[in-house]
């Protein structure tokens, strides 16, 4: 994917994203669809992970804190983090 914006620190690599992609497609069929891509999604909730920032406060160069919020809160109640944390303790 080619990013049309500087890239932060906190993005993720493509060997990152490629190893947690699968997990964050773990959403319930009727989640609604993205308007955004979801790799800008994830970058966005690491700047505010690494950061400590308010989700107001995000660059208006990542997507609306808006929608990186109600992405986060989907990843969240899906546990998709936690199935990633666990396979990666198994050993994928």
């Amino acid at each position: 994917m080619i990013i049309a914006r500087k890239p932060y620190p906190p993005d993720i690599s493509d060997e990152e994203w490629f190893l947690i992609i699968p997990y964050l497609l773990l959403m319930k069929e009727d989640t609604e669809r993205h308007h955004h891509d979801l790799r800008e999604l994830f970058n966005g909730l690491r700047y505010v992970i690494r950061y400590g920032i308010a989700w107001r406060a995000m660059p208006n160069d990542l997507p609306p804190w808006s929608a990186v919020y109600q992405q986060s809160r989907r990843w969240m109640e899906t546990e998709c983090f936690e199935a990633l944390v666990h396979d990666l303790r198994a050993g994928l």
